[in-house]
């Protein structure tokens, strides 16, 4: 199950609680007891390991070959090898 991090916009009252994804959102603080208790928008805590499709895709593992000094002002300055410029 998630776990989700929620914070008390009254008295900043702070506290991570797993739940099912289909269990409803909290809103009441278990501290104060108002109903200003939110959801956080907090990073996953994982990392992806081993030499899967996303070790290939999204660990540099491109096998274009870069591009050449010369072509950088031509380019706009980012060579070419940039989101800017599609292969």
């Amino acid at each position: 199950m998630p776990i989700y991090e929620y914070r008390c916009e009254s008295c900043g009252f702070q506290k991570e609680h797993i739940q099912k994804m289909s269990d409803p959102q909290l809103d009441t603080c278990p501290s104060c007891g108002q109903p200003t208790y939110v959801k956080l928008l907090s990073a996953a805590g994982f990392q992806l390991k081993g030499n899967g499709w996303y070790a290939t895709d999204f660990k540099g593992g491109s096998s274009a070959a870069p591009a050449k000094a010369d072509n950088a002002p031509a380019m706009g300055g980012c060579g070419g090898s940039c989101a800017c410029h599609p292969s």
